[in-house]
C-alpha cells in the first residue's frame, strides 16, 4: 500500500521565488497541452494520448521553450501525466451516464503542485531537502517515514510549502484483534452519536472563526483591485481559512484514531453531504409572487453541515481501519432515524424532535436511537457478505 507522509518546507526568497517559476511553468505546461489536445480534436477530430505530447514535450524543451531546460524531464513529463489522469476521469464518467465537466486551463491560483515521479532530482540530508536547479530548503520532519520513497511532490498552500512524500508500505500497523461494534451516527449537535451512547462533540471551527473571517472580508471588499493593500489582505483571508481547515483536520485525525484503536467494526450511514447542504429551493403562489421558504434556516444548517466535514471523518477512519486491520461499513440511511431500535416499528419524527419515544416502551435520544439502527444493519450487511463469501448463499440465489 501506498502512504503518504506530508512536512512543512521553510525555503528563503531566492528558492520560494524559483520555485514559484517552476510551477507556473508546469502550469503553462498544462494549459498548453490541454490547448492541443482540444484543437486537435477540433480541427482534425483527432484524440491525442499523454504518450504522444510527452515525446513532442522533448522537441520543446530543445528547441522553442529553452527555459524548460532548468526543469527535470521527468517533471515536464509528470505534468502531462496529470492531464491524462483528468481525461481519463472525464471519459469514465462519460461512460456511466454522468455529465462531467470538461478538464479546464489551470489559473494560478488552481495549479498548486509539481512532482518527481522517481527518486532523482531530490534528496534529504538531515533537516535538508536538496532540489536539483533550485537550492537547499529546510524541511520540518516532526515523525519519521516507514518504506520505500516513490514519490516526491512540492506543494503551495498559500504563501506556505510543503513536501509530499508517498511511501510503498509492505507491512500494515495492524491493532490487536478487537470484537466491539459500534454504529455512528453523523450529526451537528454533535459531531457523533456512538450506538454505546457516547457522543463525539462538534467543535464548530468555522462559527468560531467566522468574526474574523468576516471582518477580513469586509476589509477585502474595499480594497482595489490589483492593488498592494488587496494582496496583502488576500494573504490574510487564506490563513485565516487555513487555520480553520488544518484546526478542523487535527480535531478529526484525533476522532478517528480514537475509534479505530477501540472498534472492530465500524459502522456509518452512507450520506450526500453536498446534496444535503443544498441551498432551499423558491417558492411561489398562483400569482409569482415569491413566498417564505425557510432559506435563512437552511443556510445556517448547510453552513453547519460543511462545518462538521462528515465525508472527511469517514475518508480518515477508513484508511486507518485498513491499515490497522479493522473494518468500516457504510449502509443505507434511510429510515434510521424513524426505526425503533427496540421494536422495529416506524416512529415517524419531524427533524425538530429530538427525543424518540415508542409505545413499547423504548425511551432514547434520537440520535442515539439512529446509531443503534445503523449498527444493526451494519452488522447483518457483514453477515450477508460473509455469506457470500463462504458460497452458501451464492449456490442458494444462483449467482
Amino acid at each position: 500500500m501506498l502512504k503518504a507522509y506530508k512536512f512543512r518546507l521553510y525555503p528563503n526568497k531566492t528558492t520560494s521565488e524559483r520555485m514559484q517559476w517552476v510551477l507556473d511553468r508546469c502550469r503553462e505546461l498544462y494549459n498548453a497541452a490541454l490547448q492541443e489536445r482540444k484543437e486537435a480534436y477540433k480541427y482534425a477530430g483527432k484524440s491525442l494520448s499523454k504518450f504522444e505530447q510527452m515525446r513532442s514535450v522533448t522537441e520543446i524543451k530543445a528547441d522553442i521553450r529553452l527555459e524548460y531546460q532548468d526543469i527535470g524531464s521527468h517533471v515536464l513529463q509528470d505534468v502531462i501525466k496529470r492531464l491524462g489522469k483528468a481525461f481519463d476521469r472525464f471519459f469514465q464518467r462519460v461512460k456511466v451516464g454522468e455529465t462531467p465537466g470538461y478538464p479546464r486551463f489551470q489559473g494560478r491560483n488552481r495549479y498548486e503542485s509539481f512532482c518527481y515521479p522517481d527518486t532523482s532530482g531530490w534528496k534529504i540530508e538531515g533537516k535538508i531537502l536538496h532540489l536539483t536547479k533550485m537550492g537547499d530548503i529546510k524541511i520540518k520532519l516532526h515523525r519519521s517515514m516507514i518504506g520505500k520513497i516513490k514519490t516526491c511532490t512540492i506543494k503551495r498552500e498559500g504563501e506556505h510549502w510543503s513536501v509530499v512524500f508517498a511511501c510503498e508500505v509492505k507491512t500494515s500497523s495492524k491493532l490487536a484483534d478487537s470484537d466491539e461494534s459500534v454504529g455512528i451516527d453523523l450529526g451537528v449537535s454533535h459531531l457523533a452519536t456512538l450506538s454505546t451512547g457516547d457522543t463525539i462533540d462538534n467543535p464548530r471551527h468555522v462559527r468560531k472563526g467566522e468574526k474574523k473571517l468576516a471582518r477580513l472580508q469586509r476589509s477585502l471588499a474595499r480594497k482595489k483591485r490589483g492593488s498592494h493593500r488587496r494582496k496583502k489582505v488576500v494573504k490574510q483571508v487564506a490563513k485565516a481559512h487555513r487555520k480553520v481547515r488544518h484546526q478542523r483536520a487535527d480535531f478529526l485525525h484525533k476522532a478517528s484514531r480514537h475509534l479505530v484503536n477501540l472498534y472492530g467494526l465500524m459502522v456509518f450511514e452512507e450520506l450526500q453531504p453536498a446534496n444535503m447542504s443544498k441551498r432551499a429551493k423558491p417558492k411561489q403562489d398562483a400569482s409569482g409572487a415569491y413566498l417564505l421558504n425557510g432559506g435563512s434556516a437552511k443556510s445556517g444548517l448547510n453552513k453547519s453541515i460543511q462545518d462538521a466535514g462528515w465525508n472527511q471523518f469517514v475518508q480518515y477512519c477508513s484508511y486507518k481501519a485498513e491499515d490497522a486491520g479493522r473494518t468500516v461499513v457504510q449502509v443505507n440511511p434511510r429510515y434510521t432515524s424513524q426505526i425503533c431500535s427496540g421494536c422495529g416499528a416506524i416512529k415517524k419524527k419531524e427533524l425538530s424532535e429530538r427525543w424518540h419515544s415508542c409505545d413499547c416502551g423504548t425511551e432514547r435520544d434520537r440520535d442515539h436511537n439512529a446509531a443503534l439502527n445503523i449498527l444493526r444493519l451494519g452488522r447483518s450487511q457483514q453477515v450477508l457478505y460473509s455469506r457470500v463469501s463462504g458460497g452458501s448463499l451464492v449456490e442458494a440465489v444462483g449467482l
